[in-house]
């Protein structure tokens, strides 16, 4: 499992220029499902995206196809978890540590 944290590098002006667009981008990747969660930073300087999946190399694809990521207004902190626990309703996405059972 991968935490995308977004950090806005452009005015939010140009971001919000660039919004439906990234909306869209993140509507595929949740029908591909890719995301599983995803909201603005409070206070608004960013976002963060819960992000499914064992390639990083991939990962990094997705986040590069970003409109935010194409235009440059913002950058991204890629950081990949092993998600041991969960509530109930991500069991489905619950992992094993390597070598464990």
């Amino acid at each position: 499992m991968f935490v995308l944290e977004l950090t806005y590098t452009a005015p939010v002006e140009r971001v919000d220029a660039l919004l439906q667009d990234h909306v869209a981008w993140l509507d595929a990747q949740y029908a591909a499902g890719v995301f599983i969660a995803s909201g603005r930073k409070n206070p608004r300087d960013g976002g963060v995206i819960l992000a499914v999946g064992d390639d990083r190399a991939r990962i990094e694809r997705i986040v590069a196809q970003d409109p935010f990521t194409e235009q440059g207004v913002c950058a991204y902190r890629i950081t990949e978890f092993i998600a041991t626990k969960t509530s109930d309703e991500l069991a489905p996405y619950r992992q094993q540590l390597p070598g464990q059972p």
